[in-house]
């Protein structure tokens, strides 16, 4: 797995919990979307994923306007990586309650348990979001299902994790030095402890990005290049490197990423090169020399090919999209991320 740990380094995950719940079936919530966290808890985050950690009790899950629902109980975890509308209930149908309208009332009580239900079997939950960078994260994001569930209850670390994670909420206290940052710090965590799982799960003839990663050659090659995208690499100096030879090396990246690996390179290349347009105010050239382009000349025309516009232009279009997005959060109460986790 160490390709995704060189891919979840580059997209900057920021976790947080916002949410504890405790309903008693029947019970049926319209859960949080991404475009409500998105205005509330991260204004300024352009990717949010969502998830839902059950840690007693069961439920289901469905997104909306799709009825069929995906079983879970204690020890699932819940993950939503577009943040898609979705419902969470247990028992028979119900009319779902909308929780996005008391969204201010859940957020100003931080963490301290939320109840509703109909008086019968308990469920108890928490709900966290993770921001990340759009671009970046498309590599994995973009293999995932639009919803799907890990168990994490299978082995000593995973309950571990869970049981850390409930006695944090259980026990928050605002006054706690650390206390908002070792939430976000868990919550981070347990979305890589899912993927992880989620990729070893995977069918043994599964192909995409995921699959690939779990293949010996395959997945070396990827970790290689995410490590060290501005390396001037060849088919044949990677192929070294993996210890395989130029054919086998091409024949499995394009099994698995449809791709050859200097292709799919000189993708991620532009995309760290667009992500550090837009975060950071090095110059052009500067960011060209940094993703591996020996001139400003030809990072222009590369990007281009790949965005539709040179690297200033994008620049300045991103700051005008992100200065429109900020302006439309004015006048509402925005939650910071640690005043929810602290509460």
């Amino acid at each position: 797995m160490e390709v995704l740990s060189e891919v979840l380094k580059a997209v900057k995950l920021n976790g947080a919990l916002f949410y504890n719940a405790e309903f008693s079936a029947p019970w049926c919530a319209h859960s949080v979307d991404a475009q409500c966290v998105n205005s509330h808890l991260s204004p300024n985050a352009q990717h949010v994923i969502i998830f839902h950690l059950l840690t007693q009790g069961s439920g289901y899950a469905n997104l909306e306007g799709d009825d069929r629902q995906l079983p879970l109980n204690a020890g699932d975890i819940l993950i939503v990586p577009s943040g898609n509308p979705h419902i969470l209930g247990n028992g028979p149908p119900i009319k779902a309650v909308d929780r996005s309208q008391v969204l201010d009332q859940v957020l100003s009580q931080g963490l301290k348990v939320s109840r509703m239900g109909g008086g019968g079997e308990l469920t108890r939950f928490v709900c966290g979001y993770l921001s990340c960078d759009p671009q970046l994260s498309r590599v994995f994001l973009g293999a995932l299902p639009p919803i799907f569930k890990v168990s994490i209850r299978d082995d000593p670390s995973g309950e571990w994790l869970e049981r850390s994670i409930r006695y944090s909420v259980d026990n928050v206290d605002a006054s706690r030095p650390g206390c908002g940052a070792v939430l976000a710090k868990l919550s981070e965590v347990l979305f890589v402890e899912t993927l992880r799982r989620y990729i070893e799960n995977l069918p043994s003839g599964q192909t995409g990005w995921l699959a690939g990663v779990r293949d010996p050659e395959v997945g070396k090659a990827l970790a290689l290049l995410h490590r060290q995208p501005a390396h001037p690499w060849t088919i044949a100096s990677l192929a070294k490197e993996v210890g395989t030879s130029r054919t086998v090396l091409a024949e499995r990246f394009r099994r698995y990423i449809s791709d050859t690996p200097i292709a799919y390179l000189t993708r991620w290349r532009l995309q760290l090169g667009a992500q550090m347009l837009t975060s950071t105010s090095s110059g052009v050239a500067s960011i060209g020399a940094e993703v591996g382009y020996e001139s400003e000349a030809s990072f222009n025309r590369a990007f281009k090919r790949e965005f539709g516009l040179p690297p200033a232009q994008f620049r300045s279009r991103s700051r005008t999209v992100r200065r429109r997005g900020s302006s439309r959060v004015l006048g509402k109460v925005v939650v910071r991320r640690h005043e929810t986790t602290e509460a």
